[in-house]
Parts: structure tokens; C-alpha cells; sequence
């Protein structure tokens, strides 16, 4: 897959839901159950991602933080 992709367009319900196109959920592994974070900036628009992508980005730089972290106190 390249780095953009469109998958379609959306119609945002009364209740404010959406569809997430069925290519897209194939493309990025979201099954029924999956649980997103909905993030957002006033200028550029939403970023919607799956919840363990973002804990294991969050991970990577906390435990890289916590090696660095080590190296300075010796």
C-alpha cells in the first residue's frame, strides 16, 4: 500500500457515526471490536487510529526514553 490512499467518501449520520469504507478496514486490520481514538487539530483536520497501534508507538518511546534514561545515570 502507498503512504495515501483514498478509500471513498463518508455520510456522517444524524448520530454522528460513520462507515468505514470496507477497503480500508481490510487495509488496516480493523475488525468489530476494535476499539479507535479519534484525534483532532483545530487546522489540519482528524487522524483516526486503532487504540494498540498508539499504545505501541507509545511504548517504543517510553522504553527508549527509560534506556537513554539508564545510559545518563551511569
Amino acid at each position: 500500500m502507498s503512504d495515501l490512499q483514498i478509500f471513498g467518501s463518508v455520510k456522517v449520520g444524524e448520530r454522528g457515526q460513520i462507515v468505514i469504507p470496507k477497503d480500508a478496514r481490510e487495509a488496516f486490520d480493523i475488525n468489530p471490536g476494535d476499539i479507535l481514538l479519534v484525534l483532532g487539530h483545530g487546522k489540519r483536520g482528524i487522524i483516526i487510529m486503532k487504540a494498540d497501534l498508539v499504545k505501541e508507538i507509545t511504548l517504543k518511546i517510553l522504553g527508549s526514553r527509560d534506556q537513554s534514561d539508564d545510559k545518563n545515570a551511569i
